[in-house]
């Protein structure tokens, strides 16, 4: 592994170039991911929470973009939900490594509304809608075989009954306090831009890297 090397061409990340707000630059680089046919799903994201001075990280998926959020969704009773439960600061990646980029955010979490939960589930397809039930995320199960079972139970009950959200699945909207955007560079001198909110305005900085 220590012979592993990647020099770094593709970009650059100049000051001149930058716009005053941090979703503006995400959003460019989004749809520069959206249109590369080497990211498969340029809306995954590594979520990394911290609670009782333990941290946890797993990639979950970018749902929508707002003025002032990345909202996320999963179930509230999962190890992300009750740890965002007890400290609600966290870190979202994007690790675009095909581009020679990634972008930090660090922010705090909240529920999204019920209702938008609730329109968001109805959006699914249904085979997604079962899954929500099917899985006690995070919880310890015996089999494969006990998870498909209990799918095709609940296949069975809602062909003939509504299929409505659980009460333990819904949205989260972070919040970001800095943005951090990083381009790969030759020699190792990658630039590293954040954007840092504060006495609210967007300020921007560069880190040596």
């Amino acid at each position: 592994m220590k012979d592993l090397r990647q020099n770094y061409t593709l970009g650059s990340l100049l000051e001149e170039n930058l716009p005053s707000s941090p979703f503006d630059l995400f959003q460019a680089w989004f749809e520069e991911a959206m249109s590369s046919d080497k990211i498969l799903e340029p809306n995954a994201m590594v979520l990394s929470t911290c609670a009782d001075n333990k941290v946890d990280s797993r990639i979950v998926l970018l749902k929508d973009l707002r003025e002032k959020q990345f909202v996320f969704y999963s179930n509230y009773t999962s190890h992300k939900g009750t740890q965002l439960e007890k400290n609600p600061h966290c870190n979202l990646l994007f690790p675009w490594v095909e581009l020679q980029r990634q972008i930090i955010i660090r922010g705090e979490a909240a529920k999204v509304s019920e209702s938008e939960s609730i329109e968001y589930f109805a959006s699914r397809p249904v085979s997604s809608q079962l899954g929500a039930w099917v899985s006690e995320q995070s919880k310890p199960v015996s089999s494969r075989m006990d998870l498909e079972s209990r799918l095709e139970k609940l296949t069975t009950f809602y062909s003939t009954n509504k299929l409505t959200k659980p009460e333990n699945w819904g949205g989260y909207e972070v919040t970001p306090l800095q943005i951090e955007f990083w381009q790969g560079r030759e020699n190792r001198l990658h630039d590293r831009i954040v954007y840092s909110y504060e006495n609210n305005e967007w300020k921007i900085s560069r880190l040596q890297p």
